[in-house]
Order: structure tokens, then C-alpha cells, then sequence
């Protein structure tokens, strides 16, 4: 194992693993480090527990956050929450709730998680600082997909079995309004920085639908052209990644038949599309770094925004593939974190 150090000023790429499925060969299980500002060396290995399945299999990875305001870093597995001090890599504490754990979001001050169910009927209002359940709002929705707006008033919750986003009142824990609905269940989405669009996966599309996070109306649905819509390995969508660029000129968009990224161009009234780029799998997620300069793909492969050329791909100790859906870049200044992404890509625009 590569030693834990004390943090480093520098950005850094913290990767969950096993993060596709609970499919060791892809870097094997904890959180993986890599030093962005230096070739994306590999620092450290984090250990991490999870647990295993009924079967004695390592959990997946379903999702991970992070606090700047706390120093923390969550991962979910389909059983558990663990907490991470991100100063001492130290699992400060994990726990299991009913009906499981899947993707969740933390608030900009680091104080509540909303952390959905594993494909169930609710969600919990997780204190961040003890793991501790505060209250739950229960949709039959087979809970997935979780953002926190970046001013913390609102939550967006998507479910595998319904059409509709909910938007619920961080404040109350109540929702308030829906969004959709959408042509078919919402799978991954993203918000822009003014919280007026919601940028939608659907099932069955390859391609995005676009909604209005005010109204909740649908406003335009945008099809990949070029290539055709087949089979994909994993998720059941041909279309499972979507990501914004921080200045929201470009939305990213995962092809897991075709192993592509398509990147449409949105300065116009409607998404352009501009470049696909083929990578090494079926890609599953896309996420950005801070300064939205670099694009990363689940499968691995690591893009410059500007050139839309590959520049990299993540490797462990032994120089074997790693592949996560479950990644966020986190800065530190003077032993401390000062920023810390988001696993969904959100747009920055204000």
C-alpha cells in the first residue's frame, strides 16, 4: 500500500473504487489519489471497509462527496456511509442504514447529506458530522441520483422509477415542486449555475432532454446523431454521463454502445453537436475538474476541454486499469482542503 502523508497543497483526483460495479479488476477497493498538478501520479491508496455483499463480494461504490467547510470526504456502497477525515485519511466513522445507500450530495456548509436508498422507496436526511438519521421523505421513486444546489436550499432527487425530479426544501425536507415530466425515467442529470435548467439522461435516449428547473417543464429533447443506439453492458441506457463544462459552454455525454463521448455546444438556442471522442469501455459517468479544463471519464481516460484530446489515463500501483464512476478533484491550501468538486459536473455560471 502507498502511504498515507499529511495533505499536500495541490489539486488532486480522489477516485472510489470498486467503482464500476464492485469489479475489483479496475483498481481494486478504497480511494485512489492522484496528484493532478503532477501527471496524475498516483500519491496513496486510502483504505476503505464497505463491506461485502450476501455473496462475500466487495460492495459498489455508489457514490462520493466531499466538504471543504469540514474537511471530510463520504463514499457510499450499496451497504454503508463511510466518513474520511481528508487531513488523516482516517475513516472516522461508517454505518449502515435500512434499505441501503446509493448516490448521494452534501450541503456547501458540510452539515446535512441527503443520502437515497438503494434503489428504494426514500431518502435520509444524514447528519454529516455522526452519520446520525434526522428525518426521511419517502417517494416511491426507487431512490438513486442526488444533488444539493450550490446555495444548499434545494435538493434534486431522481428515482430509477419515475419520470419526475423532485425538488425538495433543504430547510423543510420537504418537496416542494417536480420537474418533468420527462419521455422515460430520469437516470444521471446536472443543473446549471443559475438553477434554471435541469440536463437530463432518460431511459431508451441517446441523447439529453432538457427541463426547466423553475416551472418543470420540458423544454427540448436532443438527440445523438451519427451513430446508432444499441446494446450497453451496464445501467440499461444508452446514455448513462452527463456533464457540464463550469462555464457551460459544452455538455459532455456518455455512448456506452458506441464506447464514445459526444460534446455538444450550447452557446445557441439549441445543443450543437460538435466532436465525439472513443475511449477504452463502455463509459457509465463524466466529471470535470475545478477549472473545467480537464474532462474525466469513468473508463479512465483523462481529457484536455480545450483540445479534446486524451492527455492521460488512471493507473494503480501495478500500472492496471482503473475505471470509476465515483470520482471529485479536491484542492488543499496550507494543510487544509480549500475546495472540493462535485461527482455530478454542475455548471458554475452565476
Amino acid at each position: 500500500r502507498i502511504a498515507a502523508a499529511e495533505p499536500a497543497d495541490g489539486r488532486y483526483l480522489y477516485v472510489a473504487v470498486p467503482g464500476i460495479r464492485n469489479y475489483l479488476e479496475y483498481g481494486g477497493q478504497g480511494v485512489l489519489v492522484y496528484d493532478i498538478d503532477h501527471g496524475h501520479k498516483l500519491v496513496r491508496r486510502i483504505p476503505a471497509a464497505g463491506g461485502f455483499n450476501e455473496k462475500g463480494e466487495h460492495s459498489n461504490v455508489k457514490g462520493i462527496c466531499a466538504s471543504a467547510a469540514t474537511n471530510r470526504l463520504y463514499v457510499s456502497t450499496i451497504r454503508t456511509l463511510q466518513c474520511f477525515d481528508l487531513l488523516t485519511d482516517r475513516i472516522l466513522w461508517e454505518k449502515t442504514y435500512p434499505g441501503g445507500c446509493d448516490r448521494m450530495s452534501i450541503t456547501p456548509d458540510g452539515k446535512l447529506i441527503y443520502l437515497p436508498s438503494f434503489e428504494n422507496d426514500h431518502w435520509l436526511v444524514i447528519d454529516a458530522a455522526d452519520g446520525s438519521v434526522l428525518t426521511k421523505l419517502t417517494l416511491n421513486s426507487r431512490s438513486h441520483n442526488t444533488i444539493i444546489s450550490p446555495d444548499g436550499r434545494e435538493a434534486y432527487l431522481e428515482g430509477l422509477g419515475s419520470p419526475q425530479v423532485a425538488v425538495a426544501d433543504v430547510t423543510t425536507h420537504t418537496v416542494k415542486r417536480m420537474i418533468g415530466p420527462f419521455s422515460a425515467p430520469v437516470r444521471p442529470f446536472t443543473v446549471n449555475g443559475r438553477l434554471t435548467r435541469l440536463y437530463a439522461n432518460v431511459n431508451d435516449l441517446l441523447g439529453f432532454e432538457v427541463g426547466d428547473l423553475q416551472t418543470g417543464q420540458v423544454l427540448q429533447r436532443v438527440e445523438v446523431t451519427g451513430v446508432a443506439k444499441g446494446p450497453v453492458k451496464r445501467h440499461g441506457c444508452p446514455s448513462h454521463g452527463i456533464a457540464l463544462t463550469p462555464d457551460e459552454k459544452e455538455l459532455w455525454l456518455a455512448d456506452g454502445h458506441n464506447q464514445l463521448v459526444h460534446i455538444f455546444d450550447l452557446t445557441g438556442a439549441t445543443p450543437r453537436q460538435v466532436k465525439s471522442i472513443a475511449v477504452r469501455d463502455q463509459p457509465g459517468w463524466i466529471t470535470l475538474s475545478l477549472d473545467g479544463k480537464l474532462a474525466y471519464v469513468s473508463t479512465g481516460e483523462i481529457v484536455d476541454v480545450g483540445t479534446k484530446e486524451i492527455v492521460h489515463a488512471l493507473a494503480d500501483e501495478n500500472g492496471g486499469q482503473v475505471h470509476s464512476e465515483k470520482l471529485l478533484e479536491i484542492d488543499f491550501k496550507d494543510g487544509r482542503v480549500a475546495r472540493a468538486g462535485n461527482q455530478f459536473a454542475l455548471g458554475m455560471v452565476k
